[in-house]
């Protein structure tokens, strides 16, 4: 019996688990999310609902705002009406199973009939072949992978929990502005009634859904298809990279997301992240800073990261190391002073004697105000010029030959900046502690003791 549910433990977990987790970490032929520009993805899954969807329709119109519907199949043949109405508004229509069951407990051919049913449904309404499909939970098994010559698996990068009630409007409304950005592919439902769903939970979706619209409107950003989204990036020059390099890019993405929950790093602006930051001890040499302050061991620094993510984007789609260098310039006159505003209001942070970091793309920081300084040697700067030489090979828009020119000069450096220096920059100054003196303690003490003649004060 033992080996029995062993063998079913393996079967179970090449079959499903491990296929799961392959698609959902490095996105392996699926699609998740798009490159940034300014568009976004909004999509909705369990549909159509003939209460629900009309309104989701009608709002959807109202921003001019398209979508991506992955409908299960049996509410798509009970609502044949509403579908017609997806397709004549320019929605894309994907398919959802005609049940929602998970492939993790269907058999491949099972899964086929699933698709295939629900794509003839499609068709008779449409008369147009739906080869988008996102499997029920985003549950995918072995077998589903080899579908890619049939239709594209679709996932997403950001899901919020809509389909229970008790979230409410106001706190979806918080998570969806959380995420919104551009290329995010966001997952909602417009339908309650599905296994473990709320059936009201659609109406607190509509209300966040509108709210949300109407502060992408104001940010510039507009929501798009699916197949748009997919269009751009396949002609992003992402696309053009080897396997190796994209593999090296995934593995340190996934790097990146393991170091800032270890590390419990901070962001400046969550919704369009560039500048990461955290509060630590200085572990270097003694510094000599421009505005007179000795920088020694065991003071405390914000140390700066630059988010990987980023990075590499502005890398891929820069013609040259000059672009690239203005397009990083940009991004920090953005989010530096948004840092200065937080140490401002954060005793903590303001207690910091200056912002510190590390990088090999070191071209403009002087800008700000920055000091750029040799690593001392040792292992640290070894290691770290190792780590940053392969990445930049990937980031660089030379690529690996920008590695070959004047390779002495791709050393990394310590930049360092003066807190105090930042915040005079931006016009702001540091918190200051509110300790009260002993005078005054006392003076509240004998009020309250007149205000309550039968309290005792202990001393």
């Amino acid at each position: 019996m033992q080996t029995l549910l062993l063998w079913l433990f393996y079967i179970s977990s090449f079959y499903a688990f491990i296929p799961g987790m392959i698609s959902r970490i490095f996105g392996y032929r699926v699609f998740r999310k798009g490159i940034k520009r300014t568009e976004f993805a909004l999509t909705f899954d369990d549909g159509p609902d003939p209460r629900y969807t009309p309104q989701l329709l009608d709002l959807l119109k109202q921003y001019d705002a398209k979508a991506t519907f992955f409908v299960v199949g049996a509410h798509a043949e009970q609502n044949p009406e509403i579908i017609k109405r997806m397709y004549d508004e320019g929605h894309l229509i994907g398919i959802h199973n005609y049940v929602h069951k998970t492939n993790w407990l269907m058999r491949p051919a099972t899964v086929k009939q699933q698709i295939k049913r629900t794509g003839d449904i499609i068709y008779s309404i449409t008369g147009e072949r739906s080869t988008y499909y996102r499997p029920p939970w985003g549950i995918v098994n072995l077998f589903d992978f080899s579908k890619r010559s049939q239709v594209q698996i679709v996932l997403w990068s950001a899901m919020f929990g809509d389909w229970k009630e008790k979230l409410g409007a106001e706190r979806l409304t918080e998570k969806l502005l959380t995420k919104l950005g551009p290329g995010e592919v966001m997952l909602l439902h417009d339908c309650g009634t599905t296994l473990g769903a709320d059936p009201k939970a659609p109406e607190h979706m509509l209300i966040a859904l509108e709210r949300m619209l109407e502060e992408a409107r104001k940010r510039g950003l507009r929501s798009i298809r699916v197949d748009e989204m997919i269009e751009q990036v396949q002609k992003s020059p992402i696309q053009q990279l080897s396997f190796s390099k994209r593999l090296v890019v995934g593995l340190w993405l996934v790097w990146e997301q393991c170091f800032q929950f270890m590390f419990r790093i901070n962001t400046i602006a969550p919704a369009d992240p560039f500048l990461h930051y955290r509060l630590r001890k200085y572990q270097g040499d003694p510094v000599q800073m421009d505005n007179g302050e000795r920088l020694v061991k065991g003071d405390k620094i914000i140390e700066l990261h630059i988010d990987n993510r980023q990075l590499f984007e502005l890398g891929v789609h820069s013609r040259s190391s000059a672009q690239l260098a203005i397009r990083m310039i940009r991004r920090m006159e953005k989010d530096l002073p948004v840092l200065a505003e937080r140490i401002a209001t954060d005793l903590d942070l303001a207690e910091a004697k200056a912002l510190y970091g590390v990088s090999m793309i070191n071209r403009g920081p002087e800008k700000f105000g920055f000091m750029v300084l040799d690593l001392p040697d040792g292992w640290f700067a070894r290691s770290t010029k190792f780590y940053l030489s392969i990445l930049l090979s990937v980031i660089h828009p030379s690529g690996g030959a920008r590695l070959k020119v004047r390779s002495e000069v791709l050393v990394p450096k310590m930049m360092l900046m003066p807190v105090s220096q930042l915040l005079d920059q931006m016009n702001q100054q540091r918190p200051q502690k509110q300790v009260k003196s002993r005078e005054r303690i006392r003076e509240e003490e004998l009020s309250l003791e007149a205000e309550l003649p039968g309290a005792t004060v202990v001393h």
